[in-house]
């Protein structure tokens, strides 16, 4: 992994709306997975969680349009979304121009049902969008990355292509993610990332009721924890530190 994340703020403008929080704290896009929307129960808490330890101006969340107003349809191509995403995220950065950019996103990803069959999707979409010439954002946090493909192959070309520091949240159960994968590929990115792992975790970060027993934990702390790595994590970004 490389050493220290750059530094990367957005410019003020005169167009810079106005809100209580300082133009140190980040704006957060945070895009759902490819099976559940944006008013899930797992994107509300996570999107509550992220706003309250990055301290965020906003956490913006917003449904892809096979998904939303509660249609059933099949995950397009993560590419075919990318333009849609980037909108959103144009948008949210014309409304706070003075605020760093943070992407973050569930898995896209997810394994989902479709017409009886178990599929999946790859690539993050938000790892897309950072790789994009004209997003300036000052770091990713991918929230279960799905590497792995169906027939096994690891899907890393997004993340090869990044600049931008990364942050991975990985269950250590994650089928979708080996973690000795994902540790292989991050010694290869040319951007700065790190990993935190939640021990016991699954795709979605759930953790066994047994596992939880003999750790003398609880679902709470071990998310509590990996938010807390998040939040220390932009920090650093955006200090450069």
């Amino acid at each position: 992994m490389d050493s220290s994340p750059p530094t990367k703020r957005r410019r003020k403008t005169k167009s810079e709306g106005t809100n209580d929080k300082s133009s140190s704290s980040p704006v957060v896009v945070f895009a759902h997975g490819a099976g559940a929307p944006s008013s899930s129960d797992w994107m509300l808490r996570w999107k509550e969680m992220l706003k309250n330890a990055l301290d965020a101006v906003e956490v913006v969340t917003f449904d892809y349009p096979y998904i939303a107003g509660g249609k059933k349809r099949a995950p397009p191509k993560a590419e075919k979304l990318v333009e849609f995403h980037k909108d959103i995220v144009k948008k949210t950065t014309d409304k706070y121009p003075a605020h760093p950019l943070i992407l973050a996103g569930k898995s896209m990803g997810s394994r989902y049902k479709f017409m009886g069959v178990w599929k999946c999707r790859y690539a993050i979409v938000s790892c897309m969008v950072a790789a994009e010439v004209d997003i300036d954002a000052s770091a990713v946090i991918c929230l279960g990355y799905p590497l792995k493909a169906m027939g096994g192959a690891v899907r890393d070309e997004t993340l090869l292509q990044l600049t931008v520091p990364v942050m991975f949240v990985q269950g250590s159960k994650d089928g979708l993610c080996p973690l000795e994968k994902l540790e292989a590929v991050c010694k290869k990115m040319k951007s700065h990332n790190e990993l935190h792992v939640i021990n016991g975790g699954d795709h979605s970060f759930k953790i066994g009721k047994k596992h939880l027993q003999i750790k003398g934990s609880t679902q709470d702390q071990a998310e509590d924890l990996a938010v807390q790595g998040v939040s220390s994590f932009v920090s650093r970004c955006l200090q450069g530190k």
